[in-house]
């Protein structure tokens, strides 16, 4: 997975291209840990994202979580394979996704 980076002052997008999967989900999280201070808006980029797995999911519920103690968080260009996998969990009701 491919994991592309835009910060403009208090908001960072994070794009991510590929499979989020086991292998590469520990590697979002050791990027996201790194790069969250102080950031108020974060965007994850979904358009080119093919799978997302529980291991994924955890990943993007961990940033979830940070983000509600400080600011936002929003998933958008999410597919409809991957956005189903979020309905199926429930993830689509505690994430804020934009279709």
């Amino acid at each position: 997975m491919e994991i592309i980076k835009n910060s403009e002052g208090d908001k960072l997008t994070i794009t991510l291209k590929g499979r989020l999967d086991a292998v590469a989900a520990p590697g979002l999280e050791k990027e996201l840990n790194a790069s969250l201070n102080g950031v108020k808006e974060l965007i994850f980029d979904f358009a080119s994202l093919d799978y997302v797995s529980s291991a994924g999911l955890r990943t993007i519920l961990v940033a979830q979580k940070r983000m509600n103690k400080q600011g936002s968080l929003v998933i958008k260009n999410i597919s409809d394979e991957v956005y189903e996998v979020f309905e199926m969990t429930g993830f689509s009701d505690m994430i804020d996704i934009e279709r």
